[in-house]
């Protein structure tokens, strides 16, 4: 198989491996948080491992956030309020009640997330090369099958799943719930 067609960088984005990938990694990072040392970047390292959860999660509240870590939610809103400040994170205000926000990922944090995926994409596209259509496509359902039934602990919503939130509106809030 020579370069992907379209079609194929469609199926890609959609692909099971990113979807393991990002379980592992967001169990580890949850697992370790607490003997995590931050240094100073444009994010410590746990507003890293913070962020990446959010991503996951797809659109979290910083309750759910919170209990999935297993932190206080102050401390979560500390957190996810500095994501904020550094134009990482934002809430969005649900469309049906007004009282409840949800965390969304912003284009910074998709450019930071963009590195990382980057060797994932490398990975896939040497497995497409090597692999025949069909063990491709075998591969995507045993990966969708480890991802969906071996990994219950690991809550991450499917890249192909639709959103069940209400409607929100982009309001970018700066201050605490």
């Amino acid at each position: 198989m020579s370069g992907p067609d379209q079609t194929t960088t469609e199926n890609i984005k959609q692909n099971p491996l990113h979807e393991v990938y990002s379980k592992f990694r967001v169990y580890y990072y949850r697992d370790v948080f607490k003997r995590i040392q931050s240094r100073e970047l444009s994010l410590t390292t746990t507003e890293a491992y913070c962020i990446e959860v959010i991503g996951a999660l797809g659109e979290p509240t910083i309750n759910e956030f919170a209990d999935f870590i297993g932190i206080s939610a102050p401390n979560a809103t500390y957190k996810v309020n500095s994501l904020i400040k550094k134009g990482y994170v934002r809430k969005a205000q649900s469309g049906t009640d007004k009282r409840e926000f949800f965390l969304q990922v912003t284009e910074k944090y998709y450019k930071y997330w963009n590195i990382n995926k980057k060797y994932m994409d490398i990975v896939e596209d040497r497995l497409k090369q090597r692999l025949s259509t069909e063990e491709f496509e075998l591969f995507n359902r045993i990966m969708r099958m480890v991802s969906t039934e071996m990994m219950p602990e690991v809550p991450i919503p499917s890249k192909g799943e639709t959103d069940s939130r209400p409607d929100s509106t982009e309001q970018q809030e700066e201050d605490g719930e």
